[in-house]
């Protein structure tokens, strides 16, 4: 009897950038994928504009014009410099919510926020630790 391999399946994962650009709107992006790209007042608007990018450059090409990558199964994973991100959960997270997560004054944060400074990359790293650690924390929690 042939012993069998067994196959591991990796989903596939696609990078979505997003940028505040200096006139104050939202940009995102797929990198190294071409098509994705989106736009808007907010990063969730741009969110929104990339997904529908998928979706239209899916619609309406043929499979020879389709980036392999948007083939089959896929996972968009999204990347935010801090001011996106703060900009994109602000609805979720007060600062002084975010300043017990990461230790970051409010007002430091407040200046992230608005593009006033940026942070340094340890900053960056601190405060997606706690976002991070937080989900894990949600992701144990049952009602």
């Amino acid at each position: 009897m042939k012993s069998r391999e067994v196959q591991t399946f990796q989903m596939k994962e696609i990078k979505v950038i997003f940028e505040r650009a200096k006139d104050g709107t939202f940009s995102a992006y797929g990198l190294k994928v071409d098509g994705i790209w989106g736009m808007g007042d907010t990063a969730a608007a741009a969110k929104e504009s990339a997904q529908e990018s998928i979706r239209l450059l899916k619609a309406y090409n043929g499979p020879s014009n389709i980036p392999a990558i948007l083939k089959g199964k896929y996972q968009l994973v999204f990347r935010f410099d801090t001011e996106s991100l703060l900009n994109y959960y602000k609805g979720v997270f007060t600062k002084s919510a975010l300043e017990r997560l990461t230790g970051i004054n409010q007002q430091q944060l407040h200046h992230y926020a608005k593009g006033l400074k940026k942070p340094r990359a340890a900053q960056s790293n601190k405060i997606q630790k706690a976002l991070h650690q937080l989900g894990e924390e949600l992701l144990s929690v049952e009602l």
